[in-house]
């Protein structure tokens, strides 16, 4: 016969990884709540007795700081702080079966799809009336719109499709529904993610079927900025440039991550793509709307990458001058093509030939930044700090591009939208006051 408990169980999930793991959390958070069980997001205060960790299995460090949160909790629990940890996510995905008997300490591993065993583990069921139902762990002015799981890509690099899968798009109606519930709770911008954002539709519909999505989320009320990330450049749909342009509630950006520029090292990566359609693309995408903002990200030691290789990226940022641009050094990741060949290149090498680019874009950000000075933008306040008001324009996403800097004695709130002229650029920031 069960003892009944004298306390009733507060949850913590903890989130390690992308941003398309936090809606995971979300929406684990919003299936707790919905069975009575009263959950937190990374809370710093010890007032939970159940740790939930939502893993990043991705490169290396991002595996080494999701085995070190672990061992935290499991510490914890060893101290009598806490009664049960539970861990999910992609790490659990992957290494689920080596995990188990290293860290014994852990109640119970998922995977990434696993949540409705989740729920099992509290007693509780899963609702699956509960479209869009999530409990928000960013500020309650932004949130991501994940518009599918997994991936068909087999870059030769890339884990994701070991823990994630292949891609599954959710339907447009599933979509507008949790668009529509994130705009009634205070959701002005929602940032569309995926594996793939530009596959969306191929497996529900038998075509691409973004452009039709973006047109359908540009009807609900209350969303005023939709940004779009994480777009691949192999048979790219145009017809979402289309829409950027005409729908003036889709933000002029686009992150469309291209890895490599030299074309040995894109054939070494599978990315199905050569230096020359890349470039073809991309001036296509400026004929259609000279004003967008695109984002790309790069990856540094890739095995076999030549000096000639890093030259070869850094010419091609020069004459194409991105606006925003992220570089990864080589994690080299079993289960993957790549991982058959030879990771001759030390950490220190990756790290400096990631440097060596980003020292170009550096000067190519600021640049772009002082051609501002003197302009009015629409920006979005995200926060106040240090007694200055932190915002970003249409052009930047949250964490990874410019903040807006405004000086102003006026009362703002997270969430209000506001017209900044710009006054000073720096490298990677903007400063300006109010109109």
């Amino acid at each position: 016969m069960k003892s009944k408990k004298l306390h009733r169980d507060i949850v913590n999930i903890t989130t390690l990884g992308c941003s398309k793991s936090m809606v995971d959390s979300e929406v684990l958070s919003g299936q707790l709540l919905a069975n009575g069980i009263d959950v937190k997001h990374e809370s710093v205060k010890p007032d939970y007795n159940i740790s939930i960790i939502n893993t990043c299995g991705f490169i290396d460090k991002a595996k080494e700081e999701s085995i070190n949160t672990i061992l935290e909790h499991v510490a914890l629990k060893e101290e009598g702080l806490l009664e049960k940890v539970y861990v999910t996510g992609c790490l659990s995905e992957r290494y689920k079966g080596d995990l188990e008997s290293e860290i014994p300490g852990v109640d119970a591993w998922f995977g990434t799809m696993e949540l409705p065993n989740i729920l099992k583990a509290f007693d509780a069921d899963y609702k699956a009336e509960l479209v869009g139902e999530r409990l928000l762990s960013t500020p309650s002015h932004y949130a991501y719109l994940k518009i599918s799981e997994g991936c068909n890509r087999t870059c030769s690099f890339c884990a994701i499709p070991l823990m994630r899968g292949k891609h599954v798009s959710k339907s447009i109606e599933d979509l507008m529904t949790e668009a529509t519930a994130l705009a009634k709770k205070g959701v002005k911008e929602i940032m569309l993610i995926a594996q793939e954002l530009t596959y969306y539709g191929l497996d529900l519909y038998k075509e691409r079927t973004l452009a039709k999505l973006l047109n359908a989320l540009c009807e609900i009320e209350g969303i005023e900025w939709i940004r779009l990330h994480y777009a691949y450049p192999h048979k790219f749909p145009m017809d979402i440039i289309d829409v950027i342009k005409t729908q003036p509630k889709i933000c002029n950006y686009l992150d469309m991550p291209l890895q490599h520029i030299s074309d040995n090292m894109l054939t070494a990566m599978k990315r199905q793509i050569t230096r020359k359609e890349i470039l073809d693309l991309i001036t296509d995408i400026r004929k259609v709307l000279p004003e967008i903002c695109i984002r790309t990200t790069l990856i540094a030691g890739f095995p076999g990458e030549t000096q000639e290789d890093v030259d070869d990226v850094k010419a091609f940022l020069e004459e194409v001058r991105f606006d925003r641009v992220g570089v990864f050094t080589y994690s080299h990741e079993d289960g993957t093509t790549a991982f058959e060949l030879d990771d001759n290149l030390s950490d220190e090498i990756k790290e400096e030939r990631a440097q060596e680019i980003m020292a170009v874009q550096q000067d190519i950000s600021l640049a772009k930044n002082e051609e501002k000075v003197g302009q009015v933008f629409k920006v979005i306040i995200d926060k106040k700090e240090a007694g200055r008001y932190i915002g970003r324009t249409e052009f930047d996403s949250v964490e990874v591009d410019n903040e807006v800097i405004i000086n102003t004695k006026k009362r703002l709130q997270p969430g209000d939208f506001v017209q900044v002229k710009i006054t000073k650029a720096y490298d990677y920031d903007l400063e300006g006051e109010l109109v």
